[in-house]
């Protein structure tokens, strides 16, 4: 499987769970990657945001977060949202946050992930001449207030946002009794 905004990359109903088997790789380590998708209309949430870990390398701590659009220049602009916090393992595979961000329908959006650095460099599968747009900033120690491009490019990489279309209801107990 490629790397395919919609299934492993972007905005995705469901969390892939397959290696996407990108035709190529790039180093993560001391970067911020961000790609580019358009929420679905029916959106309301993002609940999980995840990344592609191609290969197993030393512990390091990664960041997640959602940019908003700088349409002049066709990258990411001012950071949205983001979990600053988390632990990437030693192994390969999805590496995935939990989250609650409410966010706008059909709106241009960019999903990033940053990674502190390790020994052994760690990638992140891309599409080559895959349909999609990603970016990215070098040499951060942090995922940025506001994205400075160092390159970007008409590839997909492996980070992915499951959306939920319903808002959250409470339950109410109809036996309860209010006192007032």
């Amino acid at each position: 499987m490629a790397v395919t905004i919609g299934t492993n990359a972007g905005f995705v109903a469901v969390a892939p769970v397959d290696d996407p088997t990108g035709n190529a790789t790039i180093a993560l380590d001391t970067n911020a990657w961000a790609t580019k998708d358009t929420s679905p209309a029916d959106i309301v949430k993002i609940t999980e945001i995840g990344w592609w870990c191609d290969n197993a390398t030393e512990e390091a701590n990664f960041e997640v977060g959602l940019y908003n659009h700088d349409a002049g220049s066709d990258t990411p602009d001012d950071l949205l949202f983001s979990d600053t916090v988390n632990a990437k393992g030693t192994d390969a595979g999805w590496k995935t946050v939990s989250v609650n961000w409410s966010i706008d329908p059909s709106t241009v959006y960019w999903i990033a992930v940053q990674l502190d650095d390790t020994a052994t460099a760690t990638n992140i599968d891309r599409q080559v001449g895959g349909s999609g747009r990603s970016s990215y900033d070098n040499n951060v120690a942090a995922l940025p207030v506001q994205f400075s491009p160092s390159a970007t490019y008409d590839f997909p990489v492996a980070i992915y946002a499951v959306y939920s279309t319903e808002e959250e209801t409470g339950y109410m107990n109809p036996n309860s009794k209010f006192w007032g």
